[in-house]
């Protein structure tokens, strides 16, 4: 499903990933765990080319989703972005109600059905685990929410257009325990239908939610494995000080 080959970027001359290869496959979760400013966001931003956005940035190696590379001249970010959703640190919902939240990637796709659009919005919220909070209250503003429902609301916003993928900078590190545990409660149910790919300061969470974990040091990928077997029996030293908080 999503694949880096021999990537190696850069923010001007720093060189921020270096010589990264690995495959997630579909309908998995899979975690990045390491130290702050070790790589792992800056990776993740690579599959929806949110670092686009970044002036002196470089990159050699390729990043395939569905085997295709996404960054071919011909690829167009708009589309690439329908196909890889992304689900940032903090709740950021937009200043509308709730309904139009869900309803804006649509509508800025020129989708005009109403009755599709209400389809969509309303499976989206309970993708979301959101329905039965809402339903109700459409209407109102979705600055309303809590901090928990705000963030499912954005992951339905980012449901809301079919993609195949969801990417997720550290879901839940702004929210409180509770909220944390229906995030990661709502993983667990997304990949059956999507491939997702989490950022995570946590690993505790990382333990609970993923199939395999990354764990990133200084650019570099330093050991990538199935989860369990990365926490109870690491191949690599630096993994191993990691995971029992000898550095980091």
């Amino acid at each position: 499903m999503i694949e880096a080959k021999n990537i190696d970027f850069y923010y001007g001359s720093f060189h921020a990933l270096k010589n990264i290869s690995m495959t997630m496959e579909a309908h998995t979760v899979t975690a990045f765990i390491g130290p702050s400013g070790c790589g792992k966001s800056t990776f993740l931003r690579l599959f929806n080319r949110m670092n686009d956005l970044i002036d002196g940035i470089r990159l050699t190696g390729e990043c395939l989703v569905q085997g295709a590379n996404i960054y071919g001249k011909s690829v167009q970010v708009d589309e690439l972005r329908k196909t890889v959703g992304m689900v940032f640190q903090k709740p950021n919902p937009f200043p509308k109600s709730i309904f139009e939240n869900v309803a804006y990637g649509l509508r800025v796709n020129n989708l005009g059905d109403k009755k599709f659009i209400a389809q969509q919005v309303e499976e989206s919220l309970i993708a979301a685990a959101l329905w039965d909070e809402v339903k109700d209250k459409l209407k109102k503003s979705a600055f309303e929410l809590s901090g928990g429902q705000q963030q499912r609301l954005c992951i339905a916003r980012a449901l809301a257009v079919s993609p195949a993928v969801l990417l997720m900078d550290e879901p839940a590190s702004a929210l409180d325990p509770i909220s944390t545990s229906k995030i990661e409660e709502l993983i667990h149910q997304l990949k059956k239908d999507y491939t997702i790919v989490i950022v995570t300061h946590n690993m505790q969470q990382a333990a609970r939610v993923s199939d395999k974990t990354g764990f990133f040091m200084l650019g570099e990928l330093v050991e990538f494995s199935e989860t369990k077997k990365m926490f109870l029996n690491p191949e690599k030293k630096q993994t191993q000080n990691y995971i029992t908080g000898r550095f980091g």
